[in-house]
């Protein structure tokens, strides 16, 4: 399992019908022993109330992420738990730092 690697860019998912939606990559992180990717579709960054899409991820022999559906609700539960802690954790960490300044 890998901390939190570090992706630039994009990532195209193919929908339902061949449709193509186009996400900005948000963040990794690990859960329950496994890689996960957090993507918002990139018409969406300016809005506080974008849709979040995670995947479970793994790493394909040219170094790309390779994206598995999470099927189960359980699993999606602790990724999303996980993905809230991060946040709760990163502005924790911005508030402390501006508290040195």
């Amino acid at each position: 399992m890998s901390d939190n690697m570090e992706f630039d860019g994009t990532i195209t998912l193919l929908l339902d019908g061949d449709e193509e939606l186009e996400c900005a990559i948000i963040a990794t992180f690990p859960a329950n022993d496994k890689d996960y990717i957090a993507l918002m579709p990139v018409d969406q960054l300016e809005n506080e109330e974008g849709e979040l899409f995670f995947y479970r991820y793994t790493i394909n022999e040219e170094g790309e992420p390779v994206l598995e559906n999470i099927e189960e609700d359980d699993e999606f539960e602790i990724v999303a738990d996980a993905f809230d802690e991060m946040l709760d954790e990163e502005e924790f960490n911005a508030m402390d730092s501006e508290d040195e300044e």
